[in-house]
């Protein structure tokens, strides 16, 4: 452990001897910012333990696979630690292993056509040029 990490926030506290909430531990390790938005995520399918679809009170244990969606992306975590508090970055980063690939270069990337602010509405001939380029519309 880190020298200065507070041991009490790394390890399961009373209130869960096996495990900690799900929602709980997504907040303490700085996944999501709120707990509300980890308990969101978990309401709306975002996050899955160990292959299947998580409910916010579910039961997180060192071992487990927790993959969460954030902006598009799935995030792959192991659970190394259960945390119940929100600690330090550092404390935080002990807590799991991060088995999430590496993003795709910024040219595999989609390119979206962004219309000038106070341009207007887009005339017939700019709509269809859009989704053209969208590939929405075929020549």
């Amino acid at each position: 452990m880190a020298p200065g990490v507070n041991k009490s926030t790394v390890s399961a506290g009373p209130t869960a001897p096996g495990g900690v909430r799900l929602d709980s531990w997504l907040w303490a390790v700085r996944v999501y910012k709120t707990r509300s938005a980890a308990t969101t995520a978990c309401r709306a399918g975002h996050v899955k333990v160990n292959g299947t679809t998580a409910k916010a009170a579910q039961t997180v244990r060192v071992g487990d696979e927790v993959r969460a969606r954030i902006s598009g992306f799935d995030r792959i975590l192991t659970v190394r630690g259960l945390a119940t508090k929100r600690g330090s970055a550092i404390a935080a980063a002990e807590c799991f292993v991060d088995l999430t690939p590496p993003p795709p270069p910024r040219e595999a990337v989609a390119f979206v056509p962004v219309r000038d602010r106070g341009a207007g509405r887009p005339t017939k001939r700019d709509r269809r040029e859009i989704e053209r380029l969208r590939g929405t519309r075929e020549p």
